[in-house]
């Protein structure tokens, strides 16, 4: 069954799905760029060509969405499949991105949108105003058709900021929703790495032992620090590339500072268009 590891753009979904690659799928808990591969982008336009669907056109892409999880369900009936998305929950051209019988959980990472804007900026290589826009309309990404990159080829249908966080609440009535906030994953990494293994584990029903080396390493080897040293040495294979050069994706981290970087008419105006899920979140 899928759980999804799901986010708006640049929110610390990288950081989740590297300490849960690190632990999951390698021996010692030492993270590689090579053990994030086990964790899909869905939706990966792969999927699609595989069960021999018109990639071409967007509604047969949206029209099949189901019916690609339930051939990676079928094919891993026994285990658990992470699927990252940034894909919105809303229903587009009346097609519906999951539904319950498909996903077995969701782990939902939030990022302050003050914050999300900076690097949002920075990963598409536009002005932060620019970027302070976007954040705030129904974006769809993708649909790049000549791109070597997979991912790139297929279009996500985003959504706002806001929406997207509230769209996505829909799992907590079956209690298969867990919220990361990314601030707190900055702060207490430990703490909130058990919380996301715990459900991981419940959902499944699973008894567990927490190893507490591979945890270790798993937390020490996917710190911000490590993953800008790596991709120093490597292009991380999940970085934009723009004018054939690799933007740099691991450049702020816990550094981006909204206060420091953000004039305050942006700051008002991005408070004033969320504030309601700034409140509930703790942000305002």
């Amino acid at each position: 069954m899928i759980i999804w590891l799901s986010s708006y753009p640049k929110s610390g979904n990288t950081l989740v799905r590297s300490l849960l690659s690190a632990y999951l799928f390698t021996e010692d808990g030492k993270f590689n760029f090579e053990s994030l591969k086990n964790i899909s982008l869905f939706p990966d336009i792969t999927f699609f060509e595989k069960l021999g669907v018109n990639v071409e056109s967007d509604d047969e892409v949206l029209k099949n969405y189901i019916r690609a999880q339930e051939e990676i369900n079928k094919n891993n009936y026994k285990a658990i499949t992470f699927l990252k998305t940034h894909s919105t929950l809303h229903s587009i051209n009346n097609h519906k991105f999951t539904n319950y019988k498909n996903t077995h959980g969701v782990i939902y990472i939030v990022r302050d949108p003050r914050n999300v804007v900076t690097s949002y900026a920075n990963h598409n290589q536009i002005t932060i105003e620019q970027a302070a826009e976007a954040i705030k309309s129904f974006k769809v990404l993708g649909g790049v058709k000549n791109s070597k990159i997979a991912a790139d080829r297929g279009k996500t249908h985003v959504g706002s900021w806001s929406s997207h966080y509230n769209v996505w609440k829909e799992f907590k009535k079956t209690n298969r929703y867990l919220l990361v906030k990314y601030e707190d994953l900055i702060s207490d990494t430990k703490t909130q790495f058990l919380r996301m293994l715990n459900f991981i584990y419940t959902l499944g029903n699973a008894k567990h032992n927490i190893d507490q080396e591979k945890l270790n390493n798993a937390i020490n080897t996917t710190t911000f620090e490590n993953l800008q040293n790596m991709e120093k040495s490597m292009p991380f294979h999940e970085a934009k590339k723009i004018n054939n050069k690799y933007v740099t994706f691991f450049k702020y981290g816990p550094k981006n500072d909204w206060k420091q970087i953000l004039s305050s008419k942006i700051s008002q105006n991005l408070e004033l268009e969320f504030s309601t899920e700034m409140k509930e979140l703790g942000y305002l």
